[in-house]
C-alpha cells in the first residue's frame, strides 16, 4: 500500500508545487503567500507575500523562483524570498490576468500560459463550460520583449519545456489534452496533440526526478460538461452564467498520471480512501508524489509503493 498524509499549510489553495534542490517542496496560496515545506519535519515557512493569489511557480537555476500571480502577472523572487519584482503586468497593452503556469529557458526565456481572457479564477467553471477557447501562451524574453504565442488554447494551463527546448507542451484542461507547440525547426509555431482524449481534465504539469512528466487530473470528464461542448457557443455562453451548484460539479478524486516525451503513459496513478481531493498539480521526487489543490489548507504528500 502506498502511504499519504497531508501537511498542515496557514492558508488555502497550494495551486501549484514545486520541488527545490535543497529538499523543501513550495506552494502559493490564494492570499499571495509563498510558503516552503521542508517534508522531513512539515515545517511551514512564509517567504514572501503579494498580496494577491499566487498559481503557477517555476524554480529558476539561480535560486529565484518565477511566480504565476492572478491578479499582478508574473513576478520574480531574487533568491527564493523577500520582495517580488513584477516581470509582466500588461500584454497587448491590457492588464495581465489569470497567469496560470509559467516555464523557464536555460537563456531566461519565459513561457507562461493565462488561462482566460473572460473570466477570472473565482468564476473558472464559466470558462470550462462556455469552451470559448481564450487561453494563452505567452513568451518574454530576457531583453523584457512579451509575445502572444497562441491565443485559442481551451482554459491554457501547465506547461513542460522539452529537454531540447524545441517545443513546449500545455494541458489544455478544457480540451482534455496535451498540446505540443514547436518553437525550433521547420515547424516552429505549429502545434500538434500530443495525447488526445485524456480521461480527466488535465491541470500542472511538472518533469519528476524520474525524467517523466507528471500531470494532474483535476476531476474525471463529466458526461454533462462534454455534453455542454457540443452546444452552440450562445447556448454555452448562457449556460456559463447559470448558478454553480446547478452546473455540471467535479468529482471527488485523487488522480495524477505520468508520461513520456512521446506521450506513452506510465503511471495512473488513482488511489481510494485518501483525505484530499481536486488535485492541481503534483511534484514527483525519489518515489514520492506531493499534491496541491485549489479546495484545501493542506499539501498532499504519497509515497509510492
Amino acid at each position: 500500500m502506498s502511504e499519504f498524509r497531508r501537511i498542515a499549510l496557514p492558508g488555502n489553495g497550494p495551486e501549484d508545487v514545486v520541488c527545490l534542490p535543497d529538499g523543501r517542496v513550495v506552494a502559493g496560496l490564494d492570499d499571495g503567500r509563498l510558503v516552503s515545506v521542508d517534508p522531513a519535519t512539515d515545517a511551514v515557512e512564509v517567504l514572501a507575500d503579494t498580496a494577491g493569489h499566487l498559481l503557477g511557480l517555476e524554480a529558476l537555476a539561480d535560486g529565484s523562483l518565477v511566480l504565476c500571480d492572478h491578479d499582478r502577472g508574473i513576478l520574480r523572487l531574487a533568491g527564493g524570498r523577500g520582495r517580488p519584482e513584477v516581470l509582466v503586468d500588461t500584454v497587448d497593452g491590457r492588464p495581465l490576468h489569470f497567469a496560470s503556469n509559467v516555464v523557464a529557458a536555460r537563456d531566461g526565456t519565459l513561457y507562461f500560459t493565462a488561462s482566460s481572457q473572460r473570466f477570472t479564477i473565482d468564476n473558472w467553471r464559466s470558462d470550462i463550460i462556455e469552451h470559448s477557447g481564450s487561453g494563452r501562451l505567452i513568451r518574454r524574453t530576457p531583453d523584457g520583449v512579451v509575445e502572444v504565442l497562441r491565443d485559442d488554447f481551451q482554459f491554457a494551463n501547465g506547461l513542460v519545456l522539452a529537454p531540447d527546448e524545441s517545443y513546449v507542451l500545455v494541458a489544455e484542461t478544457g480540451a482534455s489534452r496535451i498540446t505540443k507547440l514547436w518553437l525550433t525547426g521547420d515547424a516552429v509555431g505549429e502545434i500538434e496533440v500530443l495525447i488526445d482524449g485524456l480521461p480527466g481534465y488535465p491541470d500542472n504539469m511538472s518533469i519528476g526526478s524520474d525524467g517523466l512528466i507528471w500531470c494532474a487530473l483535476a476531476s474525471p470528464r463529466n458526461p454533462m460538461l462534454e455534453g455542454i461542448f457540443k452546444l452552440p457557443l450562445r447556448a454555452r455562453r448562457v449556460l456559463a452564467r447559470v448558478p454553480e451548484r446547478l452546473g455540471p460539479s467535479p468529482e471527488d478524486v485523487v488522480w495524477v498520471i505520468a508520461f513520456d516525451f512521446d506521450g506513452t503513459l506510465v503511471h495512473d496513478i488513482r488511489p481510494d480512501g485518501i483525505d484530499y481531493t481536486f488535485v492541481t498539480s503534483v511534484a514527483e521526487r525519489d518515489g514520492v508524489l506531493y499534491f496541491g489543490t485549489i479546495v484545501d489548507n493542506a499539501l498532499g504528500v504519497l509515497t509510492l509503493d
